[in-house]
């Protein structure tokens, strides 16, 4: 194809995979929370489809992402799916003992997690990427298309990380809190007033990383109390 041997077209592939880099990190510590309880051959089946399947979600909402921010309590309820993704993400801290007794339902319900996850997260870095690719669609799909690696190895890195260093793990659960808040306070519906108050931003990404940590660790010290009470 002509196009493909044009400067603008491989500057625009650039600049879509530096963005799609920028913008994802918080997406690869999702997929590495979500794949980290599943035993290692199924693990990276589920980074791998489930990166695969949301750059694919990616491409086919680019069209209609512009549209999808504007409508009101639109974000407001992605948050709040975010924030139980979180909870969620993070009361598996000390789950199956480290995902040996999980199988192809574990697996399927981790790539399950990263799409929801990646739906609510992706709207801006959607809009970021279509406006690179200044409606080329060829180009666009190019550019995801090579991100996917880089997404994975990301998030094969931060699992290994994570069983290193747990405590990143609860920092991975914080991330998702505040980019639940800052997702909540973005909403169409809140624009006059957050505009009015920047500093609602911030504050909503704090309460956020607290209900994810306070909720997600209560939950955990729940069921760690009934094992070892002998109830489960």
């Amino acid at each position: 194809m002509e196009v493909l041997s044009t400067s603008a077209f491989w500057i625009g592939v650039v600049k879509i995979v530096w963005i799609d880099i920028i913008l994802s990190g918080d997406n690869a510590v999702v997929i590495a929370l979500a794949a980290r309880s599943l035993p290692p051959a199924l693990q990276n089946k589920a980074i791998v489809f489930g990166t695969s399947a949301a750059v694919v979600q990616r491409v086919l909402l680019t069209v209609v992402a512009a549209k999808l921010l504007q409508l009101p309590w639109l974000e407001i309820v992605g948050g709040l799916l975010l924030l139980w993704i979180g909870i969620q993400l993070l009361d598996e801290e000390e789950d199956n003992d480290g995902g040996k007794d999980k199988g192809q339902g574990g697996m399927f319900a981790a790539v399950r997690t990263i799409l929801v996850a990646d739906l609510v997260m992706s709207l801006d870095n959607i809009i970021a990427v279509a406006a690179a690719s200044d409606g080329n669609t060829v180009l666009l799909i190019l550019g995801l298309a090579i991100s996917i690696p880089l997404v994975v190895f990301g998030s094969q890195m931060m699992i290994k990380l994570m069983r290193r260093f747990p405590i990143i793990i609860t920092l991975g659960a914080a991330l998702i809190g505040w980019v639940a808040g800052e997702t909540v306070a973005k909403d169409a519906a809140l624009a006059g007033i957050v505009a009015e108050r920047h500093w609602l931003m911030y504050a909503a990404g704090v309460v956020g990383v607290v209900l994810v940590l306070v909720i997600g660790k209560a939950r955990v010290a729940r069921a760690a109390a009934r094992r070892a009470a002998g109830t489960v």
